[in-house]
């Protein structure tokens, strides 16, 4: 191993160390005592009832684990989401968290639930909602109330496209939060656990004046047997989770997408990080391992994201290898031109992708060109999209300009914009700029978006913003003939680049959900894996809205 990629990898190891504390954090909830206490009601942890309700063996990708990082709020905003296969099917898995405020709603919670509402429903997966929850934060339900009720006309919405929903409840389901089993198509109720009510018994009675008790009011029992909102009656929480596992053993469910019959069997884990192979697939789909080791995917990337490294050395860690129906690794697309993007045909767990790599950093012209065509021609293929980010954004300057770097950048984007076909990103190092946008970052709604955990994005890199603010603040001086504060300059250059160092980096980013993920780069691989199987649910269409044209 080189001096340059020992030096690498000891800071990559070093950002997944601390990755993996940040995690930690969030799987500690409430804390010590909280959990404590939950555990000797003789009830289990959020992550304790997902790891029973999945096949066993099989995959968890627990998405936006960091939601509410750097906020006021518990990190993880007291609710878990992510994709699990029960009984064969992949389906969306959201748990709320009793031990932080007993699984009562923040800002956070809300936003981190439309998210996986919004992934369940692009690519048409089950739910499966494991309740138990206070309802609102009630000191923050000015941020919570009018947004939140999006909440339930997802679910709605779910049932009319016949995508189903399951609601199993295992503790309170207090007011706005009685609705999510009350729309959802089937519920399970625990025995002597489960409270649903719009208002609970001390409502009630400044509401009313009337006397009343929580089974009478809103207890499983009653559910069950008096007002019919529960469909199943279960004596504890393993039954619960063994019926809602039959539930969806008995849904039918098919996919319909091209060839994957989904990843029953990954033996990973997204969330923590899981060292296992990912074993047998219940794919259908014929592939190879990679013909480089993900391990060496540590040794590439520089401590300085301004220095370029080859995209190439991640594409044969994280795709297919040579076999019968892969007769390469990767089948590159224009290499002799706009040569810092990287574009070409690849498979990743037998699923074919286009793939756009940043190889230098900025993108000029020809690199926009070179993209725009090649979207593209992945629509004209119904083939989804790979973005692999490293980028500086698109060239300044004068000839470019005078080139058109504004009207190219724009048609990349524009195509970028109007594809249909699915699109993944990976945020490998640098992201900033319009390169963010034309690489199809959050604000264009790829179907998943993660980070590495050297990963910076912002309006440009913290040098350059806090450059441009002196530059700007010096003209005006200048302009009023005054004496420029060459020492004010200096601690409001130092300010700055701290100030957006701070806030581009992959923990403030996923803290507010702009991914959905910070990902170990061994995992990726296997996390493309999963995401493609999941985008197989449904057929891949690309627009019909423009062809293949050059400029």
């Amino acid at each position: 191993m080189s001096t340059t990629a020992s030096t690498n990898r000891e800071a990559m190891l070093e950002k997944i160390a601390d990755l993996e504390a940040q995690h930690a954090v969030a799987v500690a909830g409430g804390g010590e005592r909280y959990v404590e206490r939950h555990h000797a009601r003789g009830k289990l942890l959020a992550r304790e009832r997902i790891e029973l309700l999945v096949d066993p063996g099989s995959a968890f990708l627990e998405l936006s684990p960091l939601a509410g990082w750097g906020s006021d709020f518990t990190v993880g905003a007291s609710v878990v989401t992510g994709i699990g296969v029960i009984e064969g099917v992949e389906c969306m898995i959201t748990a709320n968290d009793p031990t932080v405020k007993g699984g009562a709603s923040n800002p956070w919670t809300v936003k981190k639930i439309f998210r996986a509402s919004q992934i369940a429903e692009e690519n048409g997966l089950p739910t499966v909602a494991l309740v138990e929850s206070g309802g609102a934060d009630l000191p923050t339900q000015k941020e919570i109330f009018i947004p939140g009720g999006k909440l339930f006309r997802d679910i709605t919405r779910s049932s009319a496209a016949r995508v189903p929903t399951v609601a199993l409840v295992f503790g309170n389901s207090t007011a706005g939060g009685a609705y999510v089993p009350g729309m959802s198509d089937y519920t399970v109720f625990v025995k002597g656990q489960a409270k649903v009510f719009l208002g609970g018994p001390p409502l009630v009675k400044m509401a009313t004046g009337e006397e009343s008790d929580d089974e009478s009011l809103g207890g499983a029992e009653m559910h069950a047997r008096v007002s019919g909102l529960a469909d199943y009656l279960a004596e504890d929480e393993h039954d619960a989770i063994r019926i809602g596992r039959r539930i969806v053993a008995r849904l039918n469910w098919r996919k319909v997408g091209a060839g994957s019959s989904g990843f029953a069997h990954a033996a990973v884990s997204a969330y923590p990080r899981n060292h296992r192979a990912p074993g047998d697939s219940a794919s259908d789909l014929d592939y190879a391992e990679p013909e480089a080791d993900a391990e060496g995917l540590l040794d590439l990337v520089p401590t300085d994201l301004k220095e370029p490294f080859d995209p190439r050395e991640v594409i044969t860690r994280i795709c297919d290898g040579r076999s019968a129906t892969n007769g390469a690794v990767f089948d590159e697309f224009k290499p002799l031109y706009g040569t810092s993007l990287v574009t070409g045909w690849a498979r990743i767990h037998g699923h074919p992708v286009g793939i756009l790599a940043n190889a230098q950093g900025v993108l000029f012209s020809e690199e926009a060109q070179k993209a725009t065509q090649f979207i593209q021609l992945a629509n004209q293929v119904d083939t989804p999209l790979l973005f692999l980010h490293n980028t500086t954004g698109y060239m300044v300057g004068k000839d470019y300009e005078q080139g058109g770097i504004i009207k190219h950048g724009a048609q990349m984007i524009n195509a970028v914009s109007n594809s249909t076909v699915p699109h993944i990103s990976v945020l490998m190092g640098a992201s900033y700029g319009a390169g963010n946008y034309g690489m199809n970052g959050r604000a264009f709604d790829p179907r998943f978006l993660f980070t590495w955990p050297n990963a910076k994005s912002a309006v440009m890199g913290p040098a350059q913003l806090a450059g441009v603010l002196s530059i700007v603040a010096r003209a005006a001086a200048e302009a009023k003939g005054r004496d420029y504060d060459e020492e004010g300059d200096a601690g409001m250059r130092a300010m700055v680049e701290q100030m957006v160092e701070e806030q581009s980096l992959p923990y403030a980013l996923s803290g507010m959900l702009y991914d959905d993920g910070v990902i170990d780069p061994r995992d990726t691989r296997t996390v493309l894996g999963i995401c493609l199987s999941v985008i197989a649910t449904r057929p891949v269409v690309g627009t019909e809205r423009f062809g293949v044209f050059r400029t």
